[in-house]
């Protein structure tokens, strides 16, 4: 636990929970009270998580922020947790688009309550997963998160939301399963060698495992989390889930969920099980690069704007799992970098999807057309989207696509010739999209009525593209925060199990790094 520091991840964790409370104690009816204090909370909330970025420590793998007492003593569980420069990013992420997606939802109309309190509960399961270092809380977020994801698609989605939010459920469900069977085997072989219940993540990853079981252990994990990336073939629940999910569900969705699937590579499957890394590597750099063409190709037929950029998030992922299963530090730097990217690139478009829904009630391609000419400021912000997202250099998706191929260049020169066709690809079908969308003559007289971004709205998308320029521009603190955990986990997943006792921290008292700060 924190000697004389604050628990600033407990709070992260826990903050939006008070906002749950107090909303469900007003009535219904006081749609905009309950609209201002969600967003009042997820603006605190991101407002408590930006001292993680300036108060964590440079140069170190170390666990920081570390917090842990006895959870389940019977058990072994603690209630664990830390973050390194693998999560510092991603939990930030989190509040940031979580913060703008409640923004995003005054579209909401109905049960507007329960919609508000289903959000806030996602975040505090979102933080968790991300923050959790003993693996029985890590799954208990990991499964919780699912009931809110549910509940925002099968409520609040489109026509066929039922079907969508059921798919997703099984789909997650079925890899969770045979990933808690993994966690157990894990437990009982450290109290087999030790004679000590637990499940640390620090203790776990010192445990000898039996070879034989090793492939199907690591497959077990690799499993849930493809689906959650989702790698091809595990895919296809997710241009339903987006396409039925509500705007401010499709960023998280895409921002923060995609992102738990390529966490857990990083986290625990591969670092667990570096011989069976070794060993599968190939399958899964096929899998990526199939992800990324089969993802791109698909999307550039598509005539839904909203289906479209669902399946550029296979493309982009596929380009993530590229990087990490490529195993040096280019590649991997550049697969966390892209994580961060298309969480802030994605959640952009799929942000103005929504807005130019709310308008026309419809996402058809061919229902627009010179749109540009009644809406030049978001024409603008959609441009400078697309680019961020296809990786024009001088904005943040080209720096995580070039570390990555340049990585992936040094080990598997093939692979990497492939996915860059993912930049070609993805230039063809978003700008072909905005050209019939915003240029030519205006056939459709409704759009005709169309209006530009109000005060709200601008907001949103001025405050989402200031990290595109800001890590396309100046990518160093990124990348600097990432490099020590980055090539703990190299290390982890080549067998090297030294690193481990390097990351174990048992004590961080951020009051004193603050205090140090300031004294500068």
């Amino acid at each position: 636990m924190l000697m004389g520091g604050f628990p600033i991840l407990s709070v992260l964790i826990f903050f939006p929970l008070v906002g749950v409370v107090i909303i469900a104690f007003i009535n219904r009816e006081n749609v905009n009270v309950i609209r201002w204090i969600a967003f009042i909370v997820s603006v605190i909330e991101f407002i408590l998580s930006v001292p993680l970025y300036f108060a964590f420590k440079l140069g170190t793998p170390q666990f920081q922020f570390v917090e842990k007492v006895s959870w389940i003593k019977s058990w072994g569980a603690s209630y664990y947790l830390g973050i390194d420069g693998i999560s510092l990013f991603l939990v930030l992420l989190t509040t940031f688009l979580t913060m703008l997606s409640i923004l995003a939802s005054w579209s909401i109309e109905k049960r507007v309550k329960e919609y508000m309190i289903s959000f806030l509960f996602l975040e505090t399961t979102m933080v968790g997963v991300f923050c959790a270092l003993d693996l029985l809380l890590f799954y208990l977020f990991w499964e919780v998160m699912l009931i809110p994801m549910f509940l925002l698609i099968g409520v609040w989605g489109g026509p066929r939301r039922v079907y969508a939010a059921i798919k997703f459920f099984l789909y997650t469900m079925v890899g969770s399963v045979l990933m808690l069977g993994a966690i157990i085997y894990l437990y009982w072989m450290h109290y087999k060698t030790t004679g000590i219940l637990s499940f640390s993540l620090i203790d776990l990853l010192k445990t000898p495992l039996n070879p034989k079981a090793v492939p199907l252990l690591f497959l077990a994990f690799a499993l849930a989390f493809a689906i959650k990336v989702p790698m091809w073939p595990f895919h296809t629940w997710l241009p339903d889930a987006h396409v039925e999910a509500p705007t401010a569900g499709s960023v998280i969705l895409a921002g923060i969920l995609l992102k738990m699937g390529t966490y857990g590579f990083m986290r625990f499957c591969m670092p667990f099980f570096p011989s069976a890394v070794n060993k599968f590597a190939i399958l899964f750099l096929v899998l990526a690069v199939i992800g990324i063409i089969y993802g791109a190709l698909v999307a550039m037929v598509q005539e839904d704007i909203k289906k479209l950029v669902a399946y550029s998030s296979v493309s982009h992922l596929g380009t993530c799992m590229l990087g990490l299963f490529a195993l040096n530090l280019q590649s991997v730097s550049g697969g966390l970098l892209q994580m961060i990217n298309h969480g802030i690139s994605t959640g952009a478009l799929f942000l103005l999807v929504g807005m130019i829904y709310d308008r026309r009630h419809t996402r058809l391609i061919k229902e627009f057309g010179g749109i540009a000419k009644v809406m030049p400021i978001y024409a603008t912000f959609f441009m400078i989207t697309a680019f961020s997202s296809c990786g024009l250099p001088g904005l943040n998706g080209f720096i995580g696509e070039f570390l990555t191929l340049v990585g992936a260049f040094k080990t598997y020169p093939i692979f990497a010739v492939l996915g860059a066709t993912a930049t070609v690809l993805s230039a063809a079908y978003l700008l072909w999209m905005y050209k019939r969308v915003f240029f030519h003559e205006i056939t459709n007289p409704e759009n005709l009525k169309l209006k530009d971004l109000n005060f709200r709205e601008f907001v949103i998308m001025f405050l989402i593209v200031i990290p595109m320029f800001w890590i396309g521009l100046y990518p160093r603190p990124f990348l600097k925060r990432m490099q020590p955990s980055v090539e703990a986990f190299i290390r982890l997943s080549k067998g090297d199990r030294a690193v481990v006792y390097q990351m174990e921290n048992t004590k961080f008292n951020l009051a004193s790094i603050v205090s140090e700060k300031l004294g500068r």
